[in-house]
């Protein structure tokens, strides 16, 4: 059996170091990519990419480098993100650009420049990270909230049209996982404005399940939906991964 091929954008972050271990452990070749260096080597036989998915410029360039890598692509995870956490009326245009530029324009860009290699292939893949705040979101996070909700409803398009080359596109919608950007984020005073450790206490029991999640948890999920012999009769889909945050009243 041919080794399989990810492509992961995030790759430095929680969730996305998490996703391309999952991925290698389960003997796939990863080509990550971040807009900051590593903390950590990925293993021999895979390939960093260090480039800013924001900047449309660069991803000509940067595909140009995966295709100095790999003929063929069985799974694109769209994992990259930024948030800004204030309120709408202090967020500057060029923030709110940022954020659009990042989690929902680069996932347009990578899926469209994926395609060829996705089909190559025979079909393959795609796996886009969004989030809860996509279908339930809170004060002082608009600019993400709408980035989230574009890119739930980008998913079900290209669904529709990669569907002819056997191409699958889901969405994953994360809760509250334990992540540096989650951890920021708790400066918008919805869980409270004790400590750090009150605040992640504070959260975790709006969950039904009374904790936060774990990037390996959400990564088993993408794994799930990248996996063709798993999720094969899925595309066009939104999965809550959110400890049943989703599920319990705002007025409980």
């Amino acid at each position: 059996m041919n080794q399989r091929t990810a492509l992961i954008t995030g790759v430095g972050g929680g969730i996305g170091w998490a996703t391309a271990l999952h991925f290698m452990d389960h003997g796939w070749k990863v080509i990550g990519v971040d807009r900051k260096p590593l903390t950590e080597t990925l293993p021999k036989g895979n390939t960093f990419i260090q480039a800013d998915v924001s900047d449309a410029n660069a991803l000509a360039s940067l595909f140009d480098q995966v295709n100095q890598s790999t003929d063929t692509l069985d799974a694109l995870v769209n994992n990259a993100a930024v948030q800004v956490a204030k309120p709408l009326i202090e967020t500057s245009v060029e923030e709110w650009d940022d954020v659009m530029a990042s989690n929902l324009r680069s996932a347009f860009i990578f899926m469209k420049l994926a395609y060829p290699l996705l089909a190559a292939k025979g079909g393959g893949a795609i796996v886009n990270v969004s989030s809860v705040h996509a279908i339930q979101t809170s004060a002082n996070i608009a600019a993400y909230a709408a980035s989230k909700g574009g890119l739930l409803a980008l998913t079900r398009a290209t669904a529709i049209e990669f569907a002819p080359a056997n191409i699958r596109v889901n969405a994953i919608l994360p809760g509250a996982v334990d992540t540096p950007m989650l951890r920021a984020g708790l400066n918008r005073g919805h869980v409270g404005q004790g400590d750090l450790r009150s605040r992640l206490d504070n959260l975790a029991q709006k969950t039904v399940n009374g904790r936060i999640g774990l990037p390996e948890e959400i990564a088993s999920a993408i794994y799930f939906l990248a996996d063709n012999q798993s999720s094969s009769f899925m595309t066009g889909q939104a999965m809550v991964v959110d400890g049943g945050a989703t599920a319990r009243l705002s007025t409980e």
